[in-house]
């Protein structure tokens, strides 16, 4: 997480809310050599926001490993490179504005029967924000290829000690600096969803978004 306190000031429900709505992030777990195992998951939060289920392939190096252990799930959003020259300030440097949302705890593997409802939940949320669309279920599925696949996969649950959110978006400029430069923002294109984060930008007001 970025030092500063003026990019770290929005609250735990704000943090929460933004990982649920991004529903992915990389999953990073210590491996036995100390190296960090990274792994990139959909996830769902429970709705008091204390746990966050999702599923791993057998094969993954973390799911071969022992659990409970220490993880943590970082979840990304939109992100831009800044230029000084945005500013129309003078003595400035060149950085990047993004959010990120970080779920610290304790990951471990769950039951194996527990996995159907994980993935039921897990896709029905989703398929949910694709309305009208009728939403797929599972039960679509021919029952033995749904078996099949769902004995490469197995479910994990991470206990959420802390929260911890950055919103970068120059809270830290004078208003005019910060508008300048989500404009500039909007049309560069360098980053990813530039439109969203120079939204975010304008309606930052030096409370961490």
């Amino acid at each position: 997480m970025h030092p500063n306190p003026a990019y770290r000031t929005a609250d735990a429900q704000t943090n929460i809310d933004f990982a649920r709505e991004r529903g992915f992030g990389v999953l990073a777990v210590a491996a036995d050599d100390g190296a960090p195992n990274l792994s990139h998951v959909p996830f769902l939060l429970s709705d008091d926001g204390a746990s966050a289920d999702l599923h791993l392939v057998r094969s993954n190096p973390i799911a071969r490993g022992a659990t409970p252990r220490p993880a943590r799930i970082a979840v990304s959003g939109p992100d831009s490179y800044i230029s000084p020259d945005w500013y129309g300030l003078v003595d400035q440097v060149p950085t990047w504005n993004y959010i990120a949302v970080h779920l610290t705890g304790v990951l471990e593997r769950r039951p194996q029967d527990e996995l159907r409802d994980i993935l039921d939940r897990e896709s029905a949320f989703f398929e949910s924000r694709l309305l009208p669309k009728t939403p797929w279920r599972a039960d679509k599925m021919d029952g033995d290829a749904l078996d099949r696949m769902m004995r490469m996969i197995v479910p994990y649950r991470l206990r959420i000690e802390a929260v911890d959110g950055t919103w970068k978006l120059n809270q830290n400029k004078p208003d005019d600096a910060r508008l300048g430069a989500a404009d500039h923002v909007e049309a560069s294109g360098i980053g990813a969803e530039t439109a969203s984060l120079a939204a975010l930008m304008r309606a930052a007001d030096g409370q961490g978004g």
